[in-house]
Parts: structure tokens; C-alpha cells; sequence
């Protein structure tokens, strides 16, 4: 299977799911949280430090339930920024963006 390159935007989603996850785990340790969510230590270090910025959805979901984050708390944390290019697009042009 060939993988096309990441997007820009795809990179910058990754990091900020990272840098929330960490915030999110605070204290706790990597490996800790890693065995809770039934993932291994080098897949959480990977995702928090950006290096996998499309991790699976049931990776996140298990992550986040360790973390007692709500996947809608994910989603708002990590779209954001695309929502807000999305409605200035629409403001400046009168239309959507569609997706690179």
C-alpha cells in the first residue's frame, strides 16, 4: 500500500492532537497510560510528539478514555483551527474550501 504524503494541515492536526494528549496525561506516565489504553509506549510517544499525525480512530478513542477526554473534547481541540479557515473562506468568498 502506498501512502500519499501528509498535508500540511494533516501535519499540523497531529501536533496539536499530540500536544493535547500530553497536557492530558499531565503527571502520568507514558508507559502507564500506554498499558491502560492497551497500546504500546513507542505508538503514544509517536502520536505525542507528532511523528504519527493520522493515528487510527479506536487508538485515540482508547487513549482518550485513559485520559477521560471526550472525543468530542478531541475533535473540538484538534479542528479548530480548520473550522476557523473554513468559515473565513466562506466569509471572504462566499463558498467552502473543499479539502486538499
Amino acid at each position: 500500500m502506498v501512502r500519499l504524503p501528509l498535508t500540511p494541515a494533516e501535519v499540523e492536526r497531529g501536533q496539536r492532537l499530540g500536544a493535547l494528549l500530553r497536557r492530558a496525561r499531565g503527571n502520568r506516565s507514558m508507559l502507564d497510560v500506554a498499558l491502560d489504553a492497551n497500546v504500546s509506549p513507542e505508538t503514544l510517544r509517536k502520536i505525542e510528539s507528532g511523528r504519527v499525525a493520522t493515528p487510527a480512530f479506536p487508538t485515540i478513542a482508547a487513549i482518550a478514555d485513559v485520559l477521560d477526554l471526550s472525543l468530542d473534547a478531541v475533535w473540538a481541540e484538534i479542528s479548530l483551527p480548520e473550522r476557523d479557515a473554513r468559515r473565513t473562506d466562506i466569509e471572504r468568498t462566499g463558498r467552502e474550501r473543499l479539502p486538499a
